[in-house]
């Protein structure tokens, strides 16, 4: 693990956009750290998240990292929290890991469970795919619109202990697991 890098977790609140910088003046994710003050240079964040999407999202100035966190090959797992407007069948929900056909192709989650089995709205998906906007793609191919979704885990970091729009750094044994998992 090289020592001269830096990895920070954000629990990204909505309304922010992932780019390192933006010309219609709106906050990005870059404006929620204070990188300069804490010795951190040229960061940027490791995939994005769209603006209403909350949740773990890894920022850091390690580039071989980042390219192998984000590159499909090595199948970093993201798990998602859904809450959607209308109630959701149980046939509607096997639809999400069976795979459903998006403009850009077959669209698949690993899994796909009622986040509480007496609430009908409320989903766990897992998956390593990154399509864009894949999940909102998903649950509105079977007719149901999300309302939130946040990312609860990101290549098995959590954003437990960090509240929206705060951050912290990664543990030397957490970038240690990161390494791991993408075989460096």
């Amino acid at each position: 693990v090289p020592t001269d890098k830096q990895y920070v977790l954000l629990n990204k609140p909505t309304n922010v956009i992932t780019t390192t910088s933006d010309d219609k003046g709106r906050v990005s994710v870059m404006d929620l750290v204070e990188f300069e003050e804490h010795g951190m240079k040229g960061m940027f964040p490791v995939g994005r998240l769209d603006r209403n999407t909350t949740g773990v999202l890894l920022l850091t100035n390690d580039g071989m990292l980042a390219h192998r966190l984000t590159h499909p090959s090595y199948q970093i797992d993201k798990e998602y929290l859904v809450e959607t407007v209308a109630v959701v069948s149980d046939a509607d929900m096997a639809r999400l890991t069976q795979g459903i056909e998006l403009e850009d192709g077959i669209a698949k989650a690993d899994g796909a469970e009622r986040a509480d089995p007496n609430v009908g709205n409320l989903f766990m998906v897992n998956l390593h795919e990154g399509k864009n906007r894949q999940i909102r793609r998903m649950f509105e191919a079977i007719g149901a619109e999300v309302k939130k979704l946040e990312r609860v885990r990101y290549a098995g970091l959590t954003s437990k202990g960090v509240r929206k729009g705060k951050w912290k750094r990664l543990t030397r044994d957490e970038v240690t697991m990161l390494y791991r998992k993408v075989k460096l």
